[in-house]
């Protein structure tokens, strides 16, 4: 175990998680915007905005999938000594983290039952760039509409079919977040 395992984590917990909580609740509640976050220091090639994610919405019984690059021996290190959640499969994960292309076929993760949609994942993605241009956003939250660069648009309008199955997103880049709740319409330009 090296000296940033150890190190890294929240400094003053109960505030720096609080404002950690607050900003992703932010953010999804209003689909598009961008927030800066502060606190985490994890290991690379994680951003400091998914370790504040991770901090914030992990613990010891949250399935957690770690994808691509994200999958490395220095993250699993920095995750179980911080947070201690479980590495999972993709169909098992509550939480998971990477690239869009290293989560790809996003189909594999869980969407909920008709029962209880809160049984889904919810997706990290890491990002080169977080930018209000791209796709054409609208539905709850937003008041006309809003952009963010995403990824792909196909697999965000097939998770809206689904609706209120499907997965929720969370995209970081250096220290800032922004989210795509499932029940967000994307329309491309």
């Amino acid at each position: 175990m090296s000296a940033h395992t150890l190190s890294g984590g929240f400094a003053d917990a109960p505030i720096q998680s609080a404002r950690a909580f607050r900003a992703l609740l932010e953010a999804m509640a209003r689909p598009g915007t961008i927030h800066a976050v502060t606190g985490a220091q994890p290991p690379a090639p994680l951003s400091v905005a998914a370790g504040v994610a991770l901090l914030t919405l992990c613990d010891g019984t949250t399935p957690l999938h770690l994808a691509g690059t994200s999958d490395r021996p220095e993250v699993r290190d920095w995750l179980a000594f911080h947070i201690g959640a479980p590495l999972v499969g993709p169909q098992e994960a509550a939480l998971a983290l990477g690239r869009w292309e290293d989560l790809a076929p996003v189909n594999r993760f869980r969407i909920g039952l008709p029962d209880y949609p809160d049984r889904s994942a919810t997706l990290i993605v890491e990002m080169d760039r977080l930018t209000n241009h791209g796709p054409a956003l609208t539905g709850p939250g937003i008041e006309t509409a809003t952009w963010l660069n995403l990824p792909e648009t196909a697999a965000f309008q097939a998770n809206r079919a689904l609706f209120p199955l499907g997965f929720d997103t969370i995209f970081t880049c250096g220290d800032r977040i922004a989210a795509l709740p499932r029940s967000t319409r994307v329309e491309a330009v």
